[in-house]
């Protein structure tokens, strides 16, 4: 009888738990801008790069985390990925910029340029940004940023 009365008190406390994050306010997503590209010492055969990104939060709350992870796809493939243990808050109407190392492999990087040497002429290239803020009272707040890279912005002046 105990333990059944227990599992009673268990579920309706769960259903009051989900009942109260249902009637949360919806949340605008962060909105999350690539502010600049930097090089950093890397191992070997990686290539490692500081990924500042702009971090906005158009919420009335503010938005805490504990850690960042980012991946960058490029033409439909896995070209970049880097995880960061920053902590902070994004304030309410506010912004902060993160720096996110990340590393390219050479296998990522030669795929990228088979990709780009297959004959077909291109002005761009898509992008995808994937990352994530973890921590805070509610998860993770994710973002995603999509675009595409002209070609012509990649190559070195003597080659336009």
């Amino acid at each position: 009888m105990k333990k059944t009365l227990a599992l009673v008190l268990l579920a309706a406390l769960a259903f009051l738990l989900l009942g109260a994050c249902a009637a949360l306010p919806g949340r605008d997503p962060l909105r999350v801008d690539v502010a600049g590209i930097e090089p950093i010492e890397g191992q070997g055969l990686e290539l490692r790069l500081a990924v500042k990104l702009r971090v906005q939060n158009p919420n009335d709350d503010a938005v805490e985390y504990d850690g960042a992870a980012l991946e960058l796809e490029v033409n439909g493939k896995t070209l970049a990925t880097g995880v960061s243990d920053q902590r902070g808050t994004v304030p309410r109407y506010g912004e902060r910029v993160l720096v996110v190392p990340v590393s390219i492999s050479a296998i990522n990087a030669v795929r990228q340029a088979l990709l780009l040497a297959d004959g077909t002429t291109r002005e761009s290239v898509p992008y995808v940004l994937r990352g994530r803020l973890a921590g805070g009272p509610f998860g993770a707040a994710r973002f995603t940023q999509e675009g595409s890279i002209g070609i012509n912005a990649l190559l070195p002046r003597a080659a336009r």
